[in-house]
């Protein structure tokens, strides 16, 4: 054999070793990912109730202004009645949360809150509030849908932030918090901040429902 057809050859047989060594690591390559650990929420004690919630749907309504209150409040009736008629699931068959965070916390709060604090709550009201606007009198909104299994979530943050707001400068906000926080509306709960809630609602399972 010539020469010349030697190093043909011997480029040859080195091109073909290159093609096999980079065919060998694509497919490592390509393996890799399966290798790696599906993601799995983590779990927390404060959260257990979600857990605990029975429910064949479950769906997690994230409030933030006072305007999306009566949204929310008719939304979650929807959810009721749409199920019953359209699917025949009964309203104990559901499982749904409402947040109440942002500009929407306040109405986490009972009268004895707003008619004590009404003012500050709601400075523009003439005259000021002096009870919930969906959870007294006539409008009982909130506590009915309590009633039918709804669980609320209060905003932490936003509530600290309105306890400052009433306690004033120099007064005592924790103090305020406390009262508030002894004050919530039926089925109601405070979380550490709102949006806390609504993402670890979705990790336990819970479709969200943006309100407003």
């Amino acid at each position: 054999m010539s020469s010349e057809k030697q190093d043909r050859r011997a480029l040859l047989l080195a091109g073909l070793g290159m093609a096999a060594t980079s065919v060998t690591l694509g497919a490592r390559g390509a393996q890799a990912p399966s290798a790696s650990t599906p993601f799995t929420p983590a779990r927390h004690e404060q959260d257990a109730w979600m857990s605990a919630m029975p429910g064949r749907h479950r769906v997690v309504l994230d409030v933030v202004s006072p305007t999306g209150v009566p949204d929310g409040i008719r939304f979650a009736g929807n959810l009721f009645t749409g199920n019953k008629t359209g699917y025949g699931v009964e309203e104990s068959e559901l499982a749904l949360i409402m947040v109440l965070r942002h500009s929407a916390t306040a109405y986490g709060y009972s009268d004895a809150i707003w008619s004590k604090y009404g003012k500050t709550i709601d400075a523009k009201a003439t005259p000021p509030p002096v009870a919930n606007p969906f959870n007294s009198g006539e409008r009982m909104q909130l506590s009915g849908l309590a009633k039918r299994g709804v669980q609320f979530i209060v905003c932490g943050t936003a509530s600290r932030g309105l306890a400052g707001r009433i306690a004033g400068q120099g007064g005592d906000a924790d103090a305020v918090l406390k009262e508030m926080s002894a004050n919530l509306i039926p089925n109601a709960r405070i979380v550490s901040a709102g949006v806390v809630g609504v993402t670890h609602a979705q990790e336990h399972g819970f479709s969200l429902l943006y309100v407003g």
